[in-house]
């Protein structure tokens, strides 16, 4: 089932206890997004210490609400332009409460080599998230069928990804 407007704001939005993801591209193509890559590239950055949008606000209103959103980046070197810019955030989300944690696959073999991107609600529901090779969205859509190994899946990432805090360090951004 395609999920797309306010069906999918309704998800993102509207979990109980927790929304995770799995995200395994090096690029995604978001045109609102094309502007701030150029400007990363010219040097620009925010700065971490007092950034603020409606995202991190709602990641700390979540927080209060005892619910948990996270993900698994799985990367490897050299980074991406897009996987830097997202760092520049990632940095800030995390700050807010997001737990963001990276799988580094650039000198081991990749555990979910063949798993596409998916959102995972509740532990219950899954929205597998459709994108062309070149990280341009397709659809989403809601997966009929036995979450287990989407459960299997975000464990397998969660243990063999470090948190994004100690995948930076170090690394010149």
């Amino acid at each position: 089932m395609p999920l797309d407007g306010e069906a999918w704001t309704a998800r993102i939005q509207g979990f109980s206890r927790e929304a995770w993801r799995l995200e395994t591209l090096p690029w995604y193509r978001v045109p609102s997004e094309d502007g701030d890559i150029r400007d990363l590239l010219a040097g620009h950055r925010i700065d971490p210490s007092n950034y603020s949008s409606s995202y991190t606000d709602g990641l700390r209103k979540l927080r209060t609400e005892g619910k948990s959103k996270g993900r698994v980046h799985i990367v490897s070197r050299p980074l991406t332009d897009y996987l830097r810019f997202e760092f520049m955030y990632y940095a800030v989300h995390a700050a807010a409460g997001d737990d963001i944690r990276i799988l580094d696959v650039t000198d081991r073999p990749n555990p979910l080599e063949e798993v596409q991107d998916f959102w995972l609600f509740d532990r219950s529901e899954v929205v597998l998230m459709n994108y062309e090779t070149d990280g341009t969205q397709i659809s989403r859509e809601v997966f009929e069928g036995d979450v287990a190994p989407f459960l299997q899946y975000q464990r397998i990432a969660l243990a063999e990804a470090v948190p994004f805090e100690e995948y930076v360090k170090g690394l010149d951004l």
